[in-house]
C-alpha cells in the first residue's frame, strides 16, 4: 500500500535532484554526453562505494556527506537512461529546453515503475536499513556492468535502463529515509 506521503517526498527529492542537475548543466554544459554509459555506470558505481565506506566508517575526510551522493547517484543514473534514448547521431550538447524534457520522461517513467513496485511490495523500503538500500543499490551496478560486459546481451534479465530505474529509486527511498 502507498502512501500519499511517499509521492510527495518523491517528488520533494527529484525537484532538488533536477535543480542541481539544470545548475550543473549551466556551468558545464552537457559534457557528459561524451561519457560511454560503461563510464556513468563506473561514476555511479563510485558514489555507492563511497557511501557504503562513509556508512561503516563514519568518517568523513572530503566535506560532502552522504546525501550529495546519492543525489549525484540519481542525476548520473538519468544521464544514463538519457545517453540510453539518444542515438550516436544525437548532438552532445543539448538546449536546456531538451534536456529539461529528457529529464521529465525519465523521471516520469521511474516514478511510474516506483508506484507499481510500491503497490506490490507495500513500501517494505520504509522499514528497511539505509544501508541495505546502499547494498542493493551496488548489486545492481554490479549487474548493469555485467550487461555491459555481455554486450546488452541477457538470457532472462531485466535490462540496464530497469537497473537505473531502481538505482534512482533506492536513493529516492533512502533519501526520504535519510530525512526521517
Amino acid at each position: 500500500m502507498q502512501t500519499a506521503a511517499t509521492s510527495t517526498q518523491y517528488d520533494a527529492i527529484i525537484r532538488n535532484c533536477k535543480d542541481l542537475f539544470l545548475k550543473k548543466n549551466k556551468d558545464y554544459g552537457t559534457a557528459w554526453r561524451i561519457l560511454r554509459l560503461s563510464s556513468i555506470t563506473d561514476q555511479i558505481f563510485i558514489k555507492a562505494r563511497r557511501i557504503r565506506t562513509l556508512e561503516a566508517k563514519k568518517v568523513n575526510r572530503v566535506g560532502e556527506g552522504i546525501v550529495p551522493e546519492y543525489t549525484g547517484i540519481i542525476n548520473y543514473c538519468i544521464m544514463a537512461i538519457i545517453q540510453t534514448e539518444l542515438d550516436e547521431n544525437s548532438p552532445l550538447e543539448l538546449d536546456t529546453n531538451t534536456l529539461n524534457r529528457l529529464y521529465d520522461e525519465a523521471i516520469t517513467e521511474t516514478k511510474d515503475l516506483m508506484e507499481a513496485k510500491n503497490h506490490d511490495y507495500g513500501e517494505a523500503w520504509r522499514e528497511m536499513r539505509v544501508s541495505s538500500l546502499t547494498d542493493l543499490i551496488l548489486m545492481k551496478l554490479l549487474r548493469i556492468k555485467q550487461i555491459e560486459d555481455n554486450e546488452g546481451n541477457t538470457l532472462v534479465s531485466e535490462g540496464i535502463k530497469a537497473n537505473y530505474q531502481d538505482i534512482i529509486n533506492y536513493s529516492v527511498f533512502a533519501l526520504i529515509r535519510l530525512e526521517a
